[in-house]
């Protein structure tokens, strides 16, 4: 990894993943950190710009994240199994997952975002170039049909870099991936404050209360993210 990206996991660590005590009595406590670039745009399919991604982990989840030994491991799938023949995909979507204005995800969020992110990014144009169908039987389940089998899946799907497939609700999803998109509801541990967004600047995040983070312990981008600051510039 850059050292850029080195930096920001240790920023994303003390944030998220790290503990330390806070008195029940403190303040709200902030967490300021100098980036090494401006957040100019907010759309991490958009753009492959580093930061925006950085921005992005901090708001949006994906389905699946690397640990930190590169291992894909699963983050808002609880569950997912392949036919026999190794066509047909079925992710179940893990309890809890909600976004950030309280509407429970459901699996045609993670469709319509998987179908906008397959537009721009290289990884995920040759996913979909083997996929017939891609489609949410039901609220918490995703379907994958391909056209003959694919052995980077989850590969795909869980991979680090520009451009991360970020789940969004389905009205933002359905933006055109050559558009950029102005909202930025999500589902991860932090909410962005837009309205103290200053372009050159800072950005700001506060935690969000309502996210359930995995059991499992934090292990590179994969495991519980368990938000331990209030609020981040």
């Amino acid at each position: 990894m850059l050292t850029i990206g080195r930096r920001f996991m240790v920023a994303l660590a003390a944030a998220a993943v790290v503990p330390f005590a806070v008195p029940a009595s403190a303040q709200p406590s902030t967490l300021k950190v100098a980036l090494h670039s401006d957040l100019k745009i907010i759309d991490p399919v958009w753009t492959t710009a580093l930061i925006t991604q950085h921005h992005s982990y901090l708001i949006y989840d994906t389905l699946f994240a690397l640990d930190d030994k590169l291992q894909v491991k699963p983050q808002m799938v609880e569950k997912w199994d392949t036919s026999p023949d190794k066509l047909t995909w079925t992710f179940t979507l893990r309890d809890g997952l909600a976004w950030h204005d309280g509407v429970p995800v459901t699996a045609a969020d993670c469709v319509a975002s998987l179908k906008r992110w397959g537009v721009k990014d290289a990884m995920g144009q040759k996913l979909m170039s083997y996929v017939t169908e891609l489609s949410a039987p039901d609220d918490k389940t995703i379907k994958m049909v391909l056209k003959e089998p694919y052995g980077l899946v989850l590969n795909t799907l869980g991979k680090p870099g520009s451009n991360v497939p970020f789940m969004m609700p389905a009205r933002v999803a359905g933006t055109d991936a050559n558009t950029q998109i102005t909202d930025t509801t999500g589902s991860g541990p932090f909410i962005f404050k837009k309205d103290e967004w200053k372009p050159g600047e800072k950005a700001v995040y506060v935690k969000n209360p309502s996210y359930k983070p995995r059991a499992e312990p934090s292990a590179g981008l994969s495991g519980g993210k368990v938000a331990k600051v209030d609020r981040v510039e």
